[in-house]
């Protein structure tokens, strides 16, 4: 059981188990050298066809502009992203992986792909229907309203 944090315990187990599984899969990234913020900056810049200015990455990742920075950061120092000067603006960088960055990137996604189907084996293909349906409410009723 979740320890009670908000007034309806349904959302103390929802929190309670997003913090588990986070740390379930923190726990496997950490052997390649990786993280789950590290990972979901690496598959922006993976995924983006064009190098991102840290504003976007920020955005991208749902983190403050100060936490990307910090992430990109030792990216760069571990020679996985590069920052590259802005074409148009002289005073921008844009920010792109590297080939050992995208090389990173493919193993961590494999890691996080084993590490939540180990996770989710429990759950047969119904269930994994209905729990998505029902997460999908709950995002319906919340959205646009913060």
């Amino acid at each position: 059981m979740a320890v009670q944090g908000s007034s309806d315990v349904l959302i103390d187990e929802l929190y309670d188990t997003t913090h588990r599984l986070r740390r379930f899969v923190e726990a496997r990234l950490r052997t390649s050298g990786a993280s789950v913020a590290r990972l979901r900056a690496m598959r922006m810049l993976a995924r983006s066809e064009r190098p991102l200015r840290m504003r976007d990455l920020s955005e991208m990742t749902g983190v403050a502009a100060r936490t990307a920075t910090s992430i990109v950061d030792s990216l760069e120092r571990d020679g996985l992203v590069e920052r590259v000067r802005h074409p148009e603006d002289r005073r921008a960088f844009l920010l792109r992986l590297t080939d050992a960055g995208r090389a990173c990137h493919r193993e961590a996604e494999e890691v996080d792909r084993l590490a939540l189907a180990e996770a989710t084996a429990g759950l047969s293909v119904e269930d994994r229907i209905r729990f998505r349906a029902l997460l999908a409410v709950v995002r319906e009723a919340t959205a646009g309203r913060d």
